[in-house]
């Protein structure tokens, strides 16, 4: 839930919190309340001797209430050594405390998907681990030891391990532990084999044979079907063609201009293929989107179900969704496309993560060489007596 900005912090209104939420005054920079479970507490955000704080004043009842709280806030602004800093220090103990902490007040910051991520990985891996456990006498010893217990799944590990470590510095930052103790720091993570499957063009062919059966016998919707296609036709990733909105195409300057992706406000080329792909969609009254759904004014939210229709007809049951980005990415390599352009295409913010393709810039170069040796070697053919 994200905090929120009221003109004055009354009665009324931390009575008529819910749980989970927080208010900021405007009248008092700093000043606020946020309900946890049964109770309401004030606090003061502010900086003392350069260092953020986040000073409890105290929870709701005798002798708190919004106008003692208030006036206790506007002597610490006038005088720092009002804040008892030890005593008024937020009384998040456990990690489960100010991990919900973390998510309430950072949260709202982050991309829904992040969001998601965090709160899978709190729940299956770091909550059973240290919920119960003392924040500030969690050791890199004891991160150290899940992030083995967790080795199974060195990717999953890997991002429970990255997800503890910023709700440590998080907490630093809050006041919960000391600074530049962060546990994570120093711990090696896992090596991660990253499986990159490129569609060959006879296994291109067999998916676009099993598209075009799906779509003659029903056994999924078009929408579905059309989904696949522009994820092949253009290397966007699923959640980009999925919430793509009419309003977003420019047919005459075939470019699809997105507002926010994964790497923020995002241009999606399209070529004359997915064009056609689009052009063959209905558009729906009340609905923005291109790919719909099955509630109104919804776009399509899972294509886990259609792909595996799909891959199994074409007899691709090792192929990813994902894969249909790497084969674009692979195809456009092998096209003589640079690396640069290719990343500008997929809309990479790091050219370390293009570079992953780097080995199949050999294959152009390979072709090239062998074309010209052989064009050489009959021209010296030609001349020998």
């Amino acid at each position: 839930m994200s905090p929120r900005r009221i003109a004055k912090i009354t009665l009324t209104v931390v009575q008529s919190l819910q749980p989970g939420e927080i208010v900021h005054d405007k009248a008092l920079k700093g000043f606020g309340a946020r309900r946890q479970k049964d109770s309401v507490s004030y606090f003061l955000k502010t900086r003392i001797d350069g260092r953020q704080r986040w000073i409890t004043i105290g929870r709701h009842g005798a002798p708190w209430t919004p106008d003692t709280a208030r006036k206790q806030a506007m002597r610490v602004l006038a005088d720092p050594s009002h804040a008892q800093l030890k005593s008024s220090s937020p009384k998040l103990t456990t990690f489960a405390d100010v991990a919900a902490s973390f998510m309430t007040l950072h949260g709202p910051k982050l991309k829904r998907s992040t969001r998601v991520v965090y709160e899978s990985l709190l729940k299956v891996y770091l909550l059973p681990t240290f919920g119960t456990t003392n924040i500030k006498t969690i050791t890199r010893a004891d991160v150290s030891s899940a992030h083995a217990k967790w080795g199974e799944n060195p990717r999953s590990a890997n991002h429970a391990l990255a997800v503890l470590s910023k709700i440590m510095s998080w907490a630093e930052d809050q006041g919960y532990r000391s600074e530049d103790s962060n546990p994570c720091r120093r711990i090696q993570r896992y090596k991660e084999q990253k499986r990159q499957t490129y569609l060959t063009t006879d296994e291109l062919s067999r998916l676009g044979a099993a598209l075009d059966k799906a779509d003659a016998e029903c056994l999924t919707t078009p929408y579905a079907i059309a989904a696949i296609r522009l994820l092949v036709l253009t290397g966007a990733r699923l959640s980009e063609i999925l919430t793509l909105e009419w309003a977003h195409v420019d047919t005459e300057r075939q470019i699809a201009f997105l507002p926010d992706s994964k790497t923020g406000a995002k241009p999606i080329l399209l070529n004359d293929a997915a064009l056609a792909v689009i052009n063959t969609l209905p558009r729906i009254h009340g609905n923005p989107y291109i790919i719909i759904g099955k509630r109104d004014g919804a776009h399509l939210v899972n294509l886990t179900k259609p792909w595996h229709v799909v891959r199994n007809l074409a007899g691709l049951d090792h192929v990813r969704i994902h894969d249909l980005r790497h084969t674009f990415a692979s195809h456009a390599v092998s096209a003589g496309a640079s690396l640069p352009v290719i990343g500008r295409a997929l809309g990479h913010s790091q050219p370390q993560t293009t570079a992953r393709y780097a080995h199949l810039a050999d294959d152009p170069v390979r072709q090239l060489t062998q074309s010209t040796g052989a064009s050489l070697a009959q021209a010296m053919k030609r001349q020998s007596p």
